[in-house]
């Protein structure tokens, strides 16, 4: 019986490395890794995600498994869809998850057409999320990665029925110690190879002096004002903050003061107490049914507004249009436009959507 060809997105690090390390058992795994972006072309020097290491880490572990491997330059493609979009977002006012649309545009669109013009039936990544099929609907379901801690599910939302019927996620199984061991015993130099935290053309986390540089714009200072209006003292601007901030303020009102809100087109940052960052109610756009169709009812869900946070009950009702409005059972806090809101049945990911309230 001829085994099936997969090529396996190896970003240089130990979780794609594992799971090329396990597919290589009952398919012929090819090995792949995206060339996005040089760090001249974004202005750095450090170590990132992406940086030649990291390729050439990639390369090691193919070349350890037995595998071809390539490099492709997604370069364009990753300008246009992420760059530009982070920095289009922020100027707009927007906390955007580039991770997100690096996922959608890039390993599950680009990737995916590479994939199957040299002849694969599916990719493979490393993330910590799962898929099974559900017989019953004839639908392939996306699942939290059964190691709760590192589950990735938030950032795949975006996923189609195409995309996971022609995707293998190996590690989805495992936890990140028997990710590592994986890597031991097929003596991958990656084995032991620290997490990249930061956002990969960010790697300081200065977004906004990245934005500057990137654009070649400057943002003026402006206002901070109160939830009437009067003014507080001056920002350092708009693209420098976020809702929910806190710390890096530069301001001394005598108590905590909390980013509530972006005025963009006064320029104005309001700030509030901590009451002031709590709502009920958060309204997504674009909203992707993993399913494929949208419920014709409101439904009962748990959802999560942001990365880390643990799902939250709530009242999902479908609007016209792709968008989406969820009614939590407990107010949430800082709810902030660019960011996801993602819906969740148990374990399975019902879908998610873009946070514009």
């Amino acid at each position: 019986m001829t085994k099936e060809k997969v090529l396996v997105a190896m970003s240089g690090g130990v979780d794609s490395s594992a799971a090329a390390a396990l597919l290589s058992r009952d398919y012929i795994a090819v090995g792949a890794t995206m060339r996005l972006y040089t760090n001249e072309d974004i202005g750095i020097d450090s170590r990132t995600c992406c940086s030649l290491d990291d390729v050439e880490d990639a390369r090691s572990a193919a070349n350890k498994l037995g595998m071809e491997f390539y490099v492709f330059n997604f370069g364009d493609r990753f300008r246009e869809c992420v760059i530009d979009k982070f920095n289009d977002a922020y100027i707009r006012g927007l906390t955007p998850n580039p991770c997100i649309e690096c996922n959608r545009c890039l390993k599950f669109d680009s990737l995916l057409r590479r994939a199957r013009e040299i002849g694969c039936g599916y990719i493979a990544t490393g993330h910590y999320v799962r898929r099974r099929f559900d017989e019953k609907t004839g639908k392939y379901l996306l699942l939290k990665g059964l190691d709760q801690s590192k589950d990735q599910s938030y950032v795949l939302y975006g996923m189609t029925q195409y995309q996971l019927e022609h995707t293998l996620f190996p590690v989805g199984e495992l936890t990140k110690i028997q990710t590592r061991e994986i890597a031991e015993q097929y003596g991958l130099v990656n084995a032991h190879k620290p997490e990249s935290q930061d956002i990969c053309f960010v790697p300081d986390g200065d977004y906004a002096s990245f934005i500057e540089r990137d654009t070649g714009r400057s943002f003026p200072e402006g206002d901070f004002v109160d939830m009437d209006g009067n003014v507080l003292g001056r920002h350092k601007g708009i693209i420098r903050y976020t809702i929910g901030q806190r710390k890096g303020l530069g301001i001394a009102l005598g108590k905590p003061a909390y980013v509530v809100e972006k005025d963009v087109a006064r320029n104005r940052v309001v700030l509030g107490n901590n009451e002031d960052l709590f709502t009920d109610t958060a309204a997504a756009e674009n909203f992707n049914w993993i399913s494929g169709q949208a419920p014709d009812a409101p439904i009962r869900v748990r959802a999560r507004v942001r990365y880390n946070q643990k799902e939250q009950p709530a009242v999902l009702y479908p609007e016209s249009g792709g968008r989406v409005r969820a009614v939590f059972d407990q107010p949430q806090r800082a709810v902030t436009p660019g960011q996801a809101l993602v819906c969740y049945d148990g374990d399975i990911v019902l879908g998610g959507g873009e946070i514009c309230l």
